[in-house]
């Protein structure tokens, strides 16, 4: 499997679980807690497979970002979460932050 493909399901596993971890009610709600546990798991799985042909700095860089940004939008979809044009332009920095790391030469080694 491409590493491209790994990292991008570990940060949607890791967005999911993110997500679920909300939707848990602290850890009252099986369902939500079950979908937190394996996506979690499954994220740093993926991610520790990725790490085997991306470089840790752009890996996590990636990640983490990205995975930033979309469990804000997330937040906003599934929970009702409240977006202002200060949270937006913090959320397209994050995006570009990540994309100049990209082109920055993080490629594979």
């Amino acid at each position: 499997m491409p590493a491209s493909l790994l990292l991008g399901t570990a940060i949607l596993s890791e967005v999911a679980a993110t997500l679920a971890l909300r939707a848990s009610d602290g850890f009252s709600r099986p369902l939500p807690v079950a979908v937190v546990i394996v996506g979690y798991g499954l994220s740093f799985w993926l991610l520790a497979l990725a790490l085997k042909h991306i470089p840790v700095s752009l890996t996590y860089a990636i990640w983490a970002g990205t995975g930033t940004a979309l469990v804000a939008v997330g937040g906003v979809v599934a929970f009702g979460e409240s977006m202002n044009t200060m949270k937006l332009l913090s959320l397209f920095v994050i995006v570009l932050g990540v994309v100049g790391l990209s082109a920055a030469g993080g490629g594979a080694h």
